[in-house]
């Protein structure tokens, strides 16, 4: 396994690949070693999923892990979002290990691929929920795996009974107060079928109603002081959404207590009889003439078509480097511009090439000792001032490209 790690052609082995070129291979066998142990220690402390019956329980006990986290500020609840996207994937899947594109996630989330990456970098990787095996590359998404989040648990934690969960990380950018308690209620099924909705874009209903419609399909009939806990959100911001979701008759009050109207999941409003309301509350009508009155209308299907050029254009490119396109040199003959394509690196002469990766003078047919030619073909000219080998200069090849993928 050692020797398949260090050879130059296999991507798993990069980072050992670049310990050994950087200081040596005693240290990137030993980096191996620490790895290996390391693994064989995940292996031994793991439990295994021996039937798909078993998956589905995994992920269902993890949906009641996530639905019991306070997912706090604007931050938290955008990570809520992400996460039940990868949640989707994942069960699509049949198990936490799952591919998925950034793409597909923010499209999934009803958010931008920017906001996507911050909830990831933020919240979702330092807090262990979501970690990343493998970058994606051409037409395959990257490798997910999901996990349990901060701290360990020994008794399971369900969202119906009774429920304690841990206090929130740094990264959420808010602090369990007196106001707001360390548990939380939501139905995250319900969240991910609505978020994707542009009547829950940014400056539309936005991820507070989101997480409040949730909470009260959760838990049925709250008082506000209730909702601040089950949905994780200050009590200012609970009675702006509540206010904001009952001007389209999606929720009604009788005192105190707030409850969802029969259809509110539709997106149709309408007026309880023994409900205190605006009087200038008018019903909605469904999802989308909500998102025409806050103006965010069509944001998901140009979030779809940006993404879809943005495919276009990385696979094009893709196809233009495996095809090593270069610009055509123009020479003028016999009073016209002809176009000569240049010589390809994989079109090398023979005549130039010698035995050993050497390349021949095609004037003289002595060996060129400034030149050499590569494992693909390639040519690498080797100067004064190069103080490495042919194999270092490969092996630096090799990995510009593979720098240069992972970049595109």
């Amino acid at each position: 396994m050692t020797h398949l790690l260090m050879h130059p052609d296999h991507e798993g082995g990069r980072h050992a690949q670049n310990i050994a070129l950087r200081s040596g291979q005693a240290r990137a066998l030993a980096y191996v070693r620490r790895v290996w142990d390391s693994a064989c220690a995940t292996v031994r402390n793991t439990a295994r999923v021996e039937s798909r019956q078993h998956a589905h329980e995994d992920l269902a006990a993890l949906r009641d892990r996530i639905e019991v986290t306070p997912w706090r500020g604007e931050r938290g609840r955008t990570a809520l979002r992400v996460l039940r996207a990868h949640l989707n994937f994942a069960e699509i899947a049949g198990g936490r290990l799952h591919t998925a594109s950034e793409r597909q996630a923010a499209e999934v989330a009803g958010i931008s691929r920017q906001t996507l990456r911050n909830a990831y970098e933020s919240v979702l990787k330092p807090g262990g929920w979501l970690h990343r095996t493998r970058v994606g590359h051409g037409r395959e998404g990257s490798t997910w795996y999901l996990d349990n989040g901060p701290g360990v648990s020994t008794h399971p934690q369900y969202s119906r009974h009774r429920t304690t969960q841990f206090p929130p990380g740094p990264a959420l950018e808010e602090w369990s107060t007196p106001e707001t308690g360390t548990s939380a209620d939501v139905d995250s099924t319900v969240i991910s079928r609505l978020m994707a909705h542009d009547a829950f874009a940014h400056h539309g209903l936005g991820s507070s109603a989101l997480v409040i419609i949730g909470a009260l399909y959760s838990r049925p009939n709250q008082t506000v002081s209730e909702l601040v806990i089950t949905s994780s959100v200050s009590r200012a911001t609970a009675y702006r959404s509540l206010h904001r979701l009952a001007n389209h008759g999606l929720v009604h009050h009788i005192g105190e207590v707030w409850s969802l109207a029969p259809r509110a999941l539709e997106g149709f409003g309408n007026s309880h009889p023994e409900a205190v309301t605006d009087r200038e509350a008018v019903p909605a009508h469904g999802w989308d003439l909500i998102a025409d009155q806050y103006g965010t209308a069509g944001i998901a299907a140009n979030r779809r078509a940006l993404h879809a050029a943005e495919r276009a254009a990385y696979r094009e490119a893709l196809e233009q480097l495996s095809e090593h396109r270069s610009k055509a040199l123009v020479v003028i003959h016999e009073g016209r511009q002809v176009m000569v394509p240049a010589l390809r690196p994989d079109e090398v002469p023979t005549q130039w090439r010698g035995p050993g990766g050497v390349v021949l003078n095609p004037v003289t047919g002595q060996v060129d000792p400034a030149w050499r030619v590569a494992s693909d073909g390639r040519l690498i000219l080797i100067t004064p001032y190069d103080q490495r080998s042919y194999d270092e200069l490969a092996a630096a090849h090799i990995e510009a490209l593979r720098e240069w993928e992972s970049v595109a």
